[in-house]
């Protein structure tokens, strides 16, 4: 039997059977904290460790789920210093600049938001950790060197708090 489900973004119209709908509900809280967190997935789903990878695989190829990724807490990491960088960079260059900036080992989110004309003039949203405020004035100085030529101005935002970080959630 396959259920149908509303999913936010691209895949609204994508449709998870019962088997999809339990593996998302056992890992919205994240995965288990174990040395091989599939196999406990593939237990309670009565089901295989090599099953459990290709759905999770398959819902990633679909857009339901954007990507597996460990979320830290970086303060407790040591990082006091957390900022986003938003940057108004020329819609022709957003992509290849944002692909560039998203690998770097300092970058830990990097995306694309529209404007808001005469309100929010940034497009490139670039977050940067450090242990001190030095530290992330020297990333975004690494970030200017390779976004300058195609930027019409930038601004640091730091982190007062953590925020609730979330994963894919099912409406019911």
């Amino acid at each position: 039997m396959r259920v149908a489900t509303h999913i936010e973004g691209p895949t609204a119209d994508t449709l998870i059977d019962t088997l999809d709908r339990r593996l998302i509900e056992l890992t919205q809280a994240g995965l288990p904290l174990l040395s091989r967190p599939y196999h406990a997935l593939a237990r309670e789903l009565d089901t295989d460790a090599d099953e459990v990878m290709r759905r999770l695989r398959r819902m990633q190829d679909l857009g339901i789920i954007r990507r597996i990724g460990a979320v830290p807490n970086h303060y407790a990491l040591g990082y006091r210093a957390n900022a986003m960088s938003v940057w108004d960079v020329s819609d022709a260059h957003i992509d290849t600049i944002g692909r560039l900036v998203g690998s770097l080992g300092f970058v830990s989110h990097c995306y694309r938001r529209p404007r808001l004309p005469g309100i929010w003039p940034y497009n490139l949203f670039v977050m940067v950790h450090g242990h001190d405020r030095d530290e992330v004035l020297e990333q975004v100085r690494m970030l200017e060197g390779i976004i300058a030529a195609d930027c019409r101005g930038h601004e640091l935002l730091y982190s007062t708090r953590i925020l609730k970080k979330t994963g894919l959630r099912l409406k019911t």
